[in-house]
């Protein structure tokens, strides 16, 4: 009955397309959530074709790199309301690849990773308006495979914001509170992350965006992050990024590619 639901209601969606125009905002490819919702009676769908990481400047200074292989998550935004839309975060298939270069080993882990459940209200800003502002709270569940996820229920809330600015820039930010399992196993942490993305037209339907992230909480971590979109019609948009990690505790770098489409 539980794995039902979903598609249960994605088509009950599908068939009553009685909605409101509403210009196509994403929450993709920034790190950078928005405040926008989708329609109600309408369903946004937000997927990487895939995404890769490598890290191998870690705090340690071992001699190890890890890269990182995710392929098709996507995340399913479904309007409730025309100010409040339910998502559903699914990553089919995580791969890891661990490499330490002194032993001369290298061990490998892939399998299904967790699913997270996502709420998001807009107080103001949905329907036009120089700035908008929405909650964002969330939960982690633990359905990924034993090597990939750590077992356990997470969690937290996003605050995030945006602003028109002069000459046809848009700043969007946000501030997160996630709480997460510690390394002992013994309790929760919690992590504070913050973000700020300038966006910008480069030519017709392409827009590009820069960002920059910070998290503390355990070591801090900081990164660059720049990327293209480009939309194709009122529902559907393409994009393409990286991100840069700017020390030692963030990932060297992640490079993704994706789309989202709306129906």
């Amino acid at each position: 009955m539980r794995h039902a639901l979903v598609p249960g209601l994605l088509l009950a969606l599908l068939a009553n397309p009685a909605f409101a125009a509403r210009e196509l905002t994403t929450d993709r490819p920034d790190t950078t959530e928005s405040p926008f919702t989708v329609e109600a009676g309408r369903v946004q769908v937000e997927l990487s074709f895939f995404e890769f990481s490598r890290d191998r400047a870690n705090p340690e200074h071992a001699n190890v790199s890890v890269e990182e292989w995710s392929l098709a998550p996507f995340n399913v935004r479904i309007g409730v309301t025309q100010n409040f839309d339910l998502h559903v975060i699914v990553e089919p298939q995580h791969r890891i690849r661990v490499v330490d270069h002194d032993a001369g080993r290298t061990d490998t882990f892939s399998g299904v990773g967790d699913v997270t459940l996502r709420g998001k209200w807009n107080f103001w800003g949905n329907d036009g308006g120089s700035s908008a502002l929405g909650l964002m709270p969330f939960v982690k569940l633990p359905t990924a495979s034993s090597s990939i996820g750590n077992g356990r229920v997470e969690g937290g809330v996003i605050l995030p914001v945006s602003f028109e600015l002069p000459a046809g820039w848009g700043l969007a930010a946000m501030t997160e509170v996630d709480f997460v399992r510690n390394d002992a196993n013994t309790g929760y942490d919690h992590k504070w992350v913050n973000t700020a993305s300038f966006d910008h037209k480069i030519h017709g339907d392409l827009d590009g965006f820069l960002e920059l992230v910070s998290q503390v909480g355990g070591a801090p971590e900081y990164s660059f992050n720049a990327g293209l979109t480009y939309g194709i019609g009122e529902d559907m948009q393409l994009d393409a990024g990286v991100n840069l990690g700017l020390n030692r505790a963030a990932q060297d770098f992640l490079l993704f590619t994706g789309f989202t489409w709306r129906r």
